[in-house]
């Protein structure tokens, strides 16, 4: 019984233990606050590569060759716009 009323009693690490749990609160929320922000950022340049790919020009023409005796017809190619291909499309 003396045991347990000691172990009641007992007040040395109260201090400690609740500096700790303070700490270890904005530890968390500072995290919290940090992983937003990374994911947001990360997010929005992701959404810059896309766009880049979107805009990279695709249009290509090869003209035709004429020789002594011969020739080659030319090649030609044109991209259309693509469906929300706009920059800031992706949200």
């Amino acid at each position: 019984m003396n045991t347990l009323n000691q172990l009641l009693n007992d007040e040395a690490g109260f201090i400690v233990s609740a500096e700790l749990v303070l700490v270890s609160t904005i530890v968390v929320l500072g995290l919290i606050v940090g992983l937003s922000e990374l994911a947001l950022n990360i997010n929005n340049e992701l959404e810059d590569v896309g766009t880049a790919f979107n805009c990279i020009q695709q249009t290509y023409k090869v003209n035709g060759f004429e020789g002594h005796q011969g020739w080659t017809d030319g090649s030609r190619f044109y991209d259309s716009a693509d469906f929300c291909s706009g920059e800031y499309d992706v949200n």
